[in-house]
């Protein structure tokens, strides 16, 4: 939409920042893409270039764009979205440093036997917190993280994970002060996977919409499961990131 066609919702450079945020989340322009020059965005939408460097400064700040001095303003391989460098258990503990949780069904015990099985239960009971993680108050991905029985229940009443609590808290950073090892991996599989009702009503998306579905199953030092999260994200709002690197070749002594 040109800017010039719309009443102004605040300082004009905010309003041109904020129109090209929404085009490079919606993939109008994707990683590594060049945005339109100064010139030709202070024509769109009727401002002064100072007012479009501006927004590009905003832009800058917020790791979405980057400039190149003589070639012009370029699109972040995130290309807005929310990025997770993740390489560490560390790292995925670290989550809530920067995202909120939303807990819309708080953690209960129930029968599950797929999920029972994935943590070697000798039952079918298991205890379970369904929450939404949002970054700048947009949610980005739906969890549902299943507990053994005997782990789960010293979490039960816990505050952080009643329905509707909001904070910045991680399940395995609530967990790991019960267990007596620490949580030393997490095995993970991702697949694409369209957005059931559930899902999509709660990360506001259409029914059948392509999802990122990651399963990480969390184990201790002694080998044992402890917890299961099943999550789907929406590939708009979130990239997800590992870097490999070459294993080197160890020189006999």
């Amino acid at each position: 939409m040109n800017g010039a066609q719309r009443e102004p919702a605040g300082p004009a450079y905010q309003v041109v920042s904020s129109e090209l945020r929404a085009d490079i989340v919606a993939g109008k322009y994707s990683g590594g893409v060049r945005l339109p020059t100064e010139a030709d965005l202070s024509d769109r939408y009727s401002v002064s270039r100072q007012t479009v460097r501006r927004a590009f400064l905003d832009l800058v700040a917020e790791g979405i764009v980057y400039r190149v001095a003589g070639r012009g303003t370029f699109v972040n391989e995130s290309g807005g979205r929310y990025l997770r460098q993740l390489g560490s258990i560390e790292d995925l503990m670290n989550l809530s440093s920067d995202t909120t949780v939303d807990v819309v069904s708080g953690l209960a015990r129930r029968t599950d036997i797929d999920s029972a099985s994935r943590l070697r239960q000798t039952t079918d009971a298991v205890h379970t917190v369904v929450f939404r993680r949002l970054h700048e108050g947009i949610p980005f991905v739906l969890t549902t993280v299943h507990l053994p029985e005997d782990i789960g229940r010293h979490l039960l009443g816990a505050p952080e994970l009643a329905t509707g609590a909001v904070g910045t808290h991680t399940v395995i950073a609530l967990l790991e002060r019960h267990l007596s090892s620490p949580i030393e991996e997490a095995a993970q599989s991702i697949t694409a996977q369209p957005a059931t009702d559930e899902v999509a009503a709660l990360l506001g998306c259409a029914a059948g919409h392509p999802m990122l579905r990651v399963d990480r199953l969390y184990s201790d030092g002694e080998g044992r499961p402890v917890e299961l999260a099943v999550s789907y994200f929406l590939p708009e709002h979130y990239t997800y990131r590992v870097t490999l690197r070459r294993q080197r070749s160890r020189l006999p002594p």
